[in-house]
């Protein structure tokens, strides 16, 4: 079969090959955007289907699945990975923290009072798939510490973007479908702790979590999340529902879903009028400024002072200008930051155009950037 081919088993086996396929198609939502199929690009996602637009079933509906990986990459974490230890988690924590509120402060300063306040949240979050993704060109260079911390910082990173838009994004609030979803959410738990270990209870009762958390008014989105916790997990069991979910749902998420929601969001009509309104606009300056300055300021700087107090410690593979350059990589929002723009100020399409133009324009100098930090300061042999 074509899939087995040994080309296409190393592109899907490489770190950079999601990333790549990101910005492929992020290019291609953006050519076609910008030429004579724009219209046609635009009706097709706002074609509605069992009465949601395809882009809300990307949105509403792929994330979700995307939100449930996410859980389950952070439940092993927490129980068996970089985080499981308090001394181990500590650094990455306060990192992902700091890289989350310097931002915010920033994009506040800029749009505090003003009508373009709800997009605090656009510049907190982390790609994780575009940073390891640029981390990943620099190969061996590249020590394994660092590789670690911002995979741990980034997953963490997700956590608090869950909560965010669970917290400050929900409008209204049905109690009734809400503690229906969290019914369906403690029947599930209770299958985990009798030891049920077959996955298609877990999924319909996931479908019905969905649903009804839809329906709720909180977003669908963090009902992923929840059900990964629902899931059993054995820490040195390969073959347990949670291990065999997160490896069944990795390459439909890097290569099928996120690619998609590039796809479906980034379709933007870039001229200069919207390049001049980009740089002048006080929205798009703070999430430019969050994600440029903010996000390594925040890492670098809550990294380093809860060195100092001794509240953690750095290792021993570890150098500060790792932690500079794993900061500026989280600057890359893209993905998540793009998601939030679409809660932030839905209803608001000139607005949702220009923060995401921001977003590209941030994530992009960020990468870049952080390449050359990164190329620049680390040694030409890795020697951990």
């Amino acid at each position: 079969m074509l899939l087995f081919h040994p080309i296409l088993r190393r592109f899907f086996a490489s770190d950079q090959s999601s990333s790549v396929l990101l910005l492929l198609f992020t290019l291609l939502a953006l050519v076609i955007a910008n030429s004579g199929f724009a219209g046609q690009y635009h009706a097709f996602w706002h074609s509605h289907w069992m009465g949601l637009s395809l882009e809300e079933w990307v949105n509403d509906g792929l994330m979700a699945i995307f939100f449930l990986l996410i859980g389950l990459e952070l439940k092993r974490e927490l129980y068996a990975g970089e985080l499981s230890s308090l001394n181990d988690a500590l650094l990455p924590t306060v990192a992902a923290i700091g890289g989350m509120l310097t931002p915010a402060l920033i994009f506040w300063a800029f749009n505090h009072g003003t009508a373009y306040q709800p997009g605090i949240g656009i510049p907190m979050a982390t790609d994780i798939a575009f940073a390891i993704g640029v981390l990943s060109v620099l190969r061996s260079r590249v020590p394994v510490a660092l590789k670690v911390f911002l995979v741990a910082f980034a997953v963490i990173d997700d956590l608090g973007a869950a909560i965010v838009i669970a917290v400050f994004y929900t409008s209204s609030i049905s109690l009734v479908y809400l503690l229906a979803a969290l019914a369906v959410i403690a029947c599930l738990l209770l299958l985990n702790r009798w030891q049920v270990r077959y996955m298609l209870p877990y999924i319909l009762g996931g479908v019905m979590v969905w649903w009804l958390t839809l329906q709720s008014g909180v977003h669908p989105t963090v009902a992923g999340v929840a059900l990964a916790f629902t899931i059993p997990f054995a820490r040195d069991d390969q073959d347990s529902l949670s291990h065999k979910l997160e490896h069944a749902l990795y390459l439909p998420v890097a290569f099928l879903i996120l690619p998609i929601f590039a796809f479906a969001n980034t379709g933007l009509a870039i001229d200069m009028r919207s390049l001049q309104d980009m740089f002048s606009h006080s929205n798009s300056l703070g999430i430019i400024a969050g994600l440029l300055i903010g996000k390594p300021v925040g890492i670098a700087l809550a990294a380093w002072l809860a060195v100092k107090t001794g509240v953690c410690k750095l290792p021993s593979s570890l150098r500060w200008r790792h932690v500079i350059g794993a900061g500026i990589l989280g600057g890359i929002g893209f993905t998540m930051s793009i998601f939030i723009t679409n809660l932030a100020f839905a209803g608001q399409p000139a607005l949702i155009q220009l923060s995401k133009m921001a977003i590209l324009t941030g994530s992009l100098f960020s990468g870049v950037f952080g390449w050359w930090w990164l190329r620049a300061t680390l040694p030409n042999k890795v020697t951990t």
